[in-house]
């Protein structure tokens, strides 16, 4: 097969690499295209190359306008508009791929090149990780590569040299790209178009149903890191907090729908005890405004361009949705107590249930209250009550309790007896309800992972947890989580929960099972030095880096300063740059120049560029016969062919023609 491609006609070969790197760069967008868009663009790409290989004719315009047209109205239809992120990145894959099947000329090949480029800045519209960036350096390399082979026409040089000359231009450009990105105004978000929404990635909700987070433990995917300033917490105690729900229609929690009037609801009235627990987290983008912190952050977390305040349940919200990866300072206290210590009218929020729904959970409640060993029995060893059936009660804990229906307190308590953390939360909370005590579930994440390379804590989607708050006279609300009654392994021990692994992660772990986790901690340190050092790269550390450079109180106007003056330099650097390489251009056409500028001096009218042997033939035709200095003049100029084109020409023979340059006896005047 290598072969047939080495035989191949070098515009078959050339367009055969060319997309190759369009596929490449299109690849990555797959998740984020609609599912006709990635066919159309496959089927385009590889008629294109069958009619390459085949040495066809291309189709006509009205192919192509149909085609187009035809795209235009499903991008349409899928998008309800031709604007905005995911409907112009859909339709620029469609102009590009389509853009092949009328490659005529040259001016076509930019075009492609120039909507390559544009495609590739796309993929970081929906992901800036580090593996996507190694991809799009991959395809930054073949679109150079070819764009560097369009511009040789002649002949057919290969493309490995073609590759080291795009490589080389990459790494000259690479310092004014180093200086650019460390002084450029940061504008956040950076690779955000402010009119689209991303388009839900798996996160944490407002609304929780039975299933929702079950399947989200199932995703492995990083939601924060953390670094601690000193010792970190005990792991049962890293309860991230995150979405409170405390209003129930019998099948679905949301966030509080009070019924009461604002200035009688709960307030936060949070005190805490104890030393606080300093740290930083850098959390992903997740498109919701939640600003996910250790259980309980009294203070506000220092989070650059957002405003964050505290609801009464303790969740901190900032202004508008975190969109793009950010970093933020906080402290938390692992002991504290929150909520009104005596009984107030708006715990009645608290209380309700929806009717005709888990009758059997209402009389379980009821049969509590009147079993004579909880006579008179207050909210706290009622419970306690309630651990000790979950304990005992033949209760388990899975990722896959099967579909609940309507009455799914009932069913969890009754007939399948398993579930996963937010089936369990949420029926200890309707049976909490039931008996007369205020309760709410909280949502978030709890646990981690301590990465033993850079010492940061991983905090996955797997990680994700519903646990209960019960309010309690004397103490307000109480955080109980009744999964650990069912597994205490989920919180309180660092045994986590594990997505499945494909059959290449579960080969290699089966041989070396050290070996994937040493290589996963790897992986993670390498993503999380990116984030920090490249994503993270805001506004407050350009100007953090003009106070290093001796800046006392460096401004917008110092940055500006700064570059301008970076620009100027390099811009004399490459002046001189040019004239050195001027200097040291081929001394063989130097030499010819020279001697074409005396000849013309004197007289002898010479194209531009004429070679040594058409100057030496002019030069013999206005000779005098016999005019043995113009004859020597001829006969240098001959040498100087003979030494260009030798098959082995030696240095030193150019310094002699060099020094009988100079011995030369050039006319004044050519009669």
């Amino acid at each position: 097969m290598l072969q047939a491609l080495k035989n191949l006609p070098r515009e078959a070969r050339d367009t055969l690499f060319l997309l190759t790197v369009i596929a490449w760069v299109i690849a990555p967008q797959i998740n984020n295209l609609p599912l006709w868009c990635s066919a159309m663009a496959a089927t385009v790409l590889l008629w294109r190359a069958y009619l390459a290989v085949r040495g066809l004719t291309l189709p006509s315009r009205w192919w192509l306008m149909g085609l187009l047209m035809l795209a235009t109205g499903a991008t349409f239809y899928t998008h309800r508009t031709l604007l905005g992120r995911d409907a112009g990145v859909t339709y620029i894959v469609v102009l590009l791929t389509l853009k092949t099947l009328e490659m005529r000329t040259r001016r076509d090949a930019f075009v492609i090149f120039f909507l390559g480029f544009f495609t590739l800045l796309s993929n970081f519209f929906f992901s800036q990780s580090l593996l996507t960036a190694v991809a799009m350096l991959l395809g930054l390399l073949g679109l150079l590569t070819a764009l560097v082979n369009s511009h040789m026409p002649v002949g057919r040089p290969p493309l490995m040299q073609a590759a080291k000359l795009a490589g080389k231009m990459a790494l000259l450009g690479a310092p004014i790209m180093a200086v650019l990105f460390l002084l450029f105004p940061r504008i956040a978000p950076l690779w955000g178009v402010p009119t689209d929404a991303m388009s839900g990635r798996s996160g944490l909700s407002a609304r929780m149903q039975v299933g929702n987070i079950a399947s989200l433990a199932l995703d492995d995917s990083i939601a924060l890191r953390v670094r601690f300033a000193g010792a970190p917490p005990r792991l049962n105690d890293m309860y991230f907090r995150g979405p409170v729900l405390s209003t129930f229609d019998g099948r679905e929690w949301r966030e509080l729908q009070s019924a009461f009037p604002a200035r009688m609801q709960l307030s936060a009235d949070l005190q805490v005890q104890g030393e606080a627990v300093s740290y930083e987290v850098t959390l992903e983008p997740n498109n919701r405004p939640w600003v996910i912190v250790l259980d309980a952050a009294p203070g506000k977390p220092a989070l650059n361009g957002y405003r964050a305040t505290m609801t009464s349940d303790l969740q901190w919200v900032a202004d508008h949705p975190i969109a793009d990866l950010v970093r933020y300072t906080a402290q938390s206290y692992t002991s504290f107590r929150h909520g009104p210590a005596r009984p107030v009218a708006a715990l009645q929020d608290f209380l309700t249930l929806p009717a005709n729904f888990n009758p059997r959970t209402w009389q379980l409640a009821n049969d509590m209250r009147r079993d004579p060993r909880f006579a008179g029995a207050d909210a706290r060893t009622l419970v306690d009550a309630v651990l000790e059936r979950l304990r005992t009660g033949g209760y388990t804990y899975s990722l896959e309790p099967g579909v609940f229906g309507i009455h799914s307190a009932d069913e969890f308590w009754f007939d399948k007896k398993i579930g996963f953390c937010e089936h369990i939360a949420s029926s200890f909370v309707v049976l909490m309800r039931a008996m007369n005590i205020p309760a709410r579930v909280v949502t978030g994440y709890q646990g981690g992972e301590v990465n033993a390379v850079d010492g940061f804590w991983t905090v996955r989607q797997s990680d994700a947890h519903a646990w209960a708050e019960v309010w309690i006279a004397g103490q307000g609300w109480v955080r109980v989580d009744p999964t650990t009654a069912v597994a205490p392994g989920r919180t309180g021990s660092f045994v986590r929960l594990a997505a499945p692994r494909n059959i290449v992660a579960q080969a290699f772990n089966q041989i070396n099972p050290q070996f994937t986790v040493n290589l996963r901690a790897l992986w993670d340190a390498a993503n999380n030095s990116w984030n920090q050092w490249v994503l993270n790269y805001t506004q407050s550390r350009q100007l953090n880096l003009l106070r290093n450079l001796g800046f006392e109180s460096p401004s917008w106007e110092d940055l500006s300063y700064v570059l301008i003056a970076l620009v100027v330099a390099a811009s004399l650097v490459a002046a001189a740059w040019t004239l050195w390489e001027r200097h040291r251009q081929d001394p063989w056409l130097r030499l010819l120049r020279a001697a074409a500028q005396r000849l013309r001096r004197a007289g002898l009218a010479l194209p531009d560029n004429a070679p040594a042997r058409q100057i030496a033939t002019l030069l013999q035709a206005r000779t005098v016969t016999g005019d043995v200095r113009m004859n020597a003049i001829c006969q240098w100029l001959l040498r100087m062919e003979a030494w260009r084109y030798a098959p082995h020409p030696r240095p030193q023979q150019l310094g002699t023609l060099q020094r009988e340059f100079r011995s030369l006896p050039w006319p004044q005047r050519i009669p």
